[in-house]
């Protein structure tokens, strides 16, 4: 029996996202529109863009990091970071 899929909303409906739980584990996948957001992690998370394109400054670094379509970047349990999105972003989310 599947389990019903969660829609999240973040930002005053700037992000949005559906959570689903499958064979692969616990994913999300959203979309992201123009703007600058903040986000913390609860568990280790494996982002990747599928379309558009992702300015992130991961936790530790100083310089930010431009991510494009099939790229994935990696961010830690109990950390945050920093995202600009210069353009309509649809992003898959993975989670450990």
């Amino acid at each position: 029996m599947s389990k019903a899929l969660t829609v999240n909303s973040y930002f005053d409906d700037q992000v949005k996202s559906i959570a689903l739980d499958n064979a692969e584990g616990m994913s999300t996948v959203g979309v992201m529109q123009i703007g600058e957001y903040e986000f913390g992690t609860s568990q280790r998370e494996y982002m990747t863009v599928v379309s558009g394109s992702l300015t992130v400054k991961l936790p530790g670094e100083s310089d930010w990091q431009t991510f494009t379509k099939n790229q994935t970047f990696i961010v830690e349990a109990n950390q945050s970071f920093g995202v600009k999105v210069t353009e309509v972003t649809a992003y898959h989310c993975r989670y450990e």
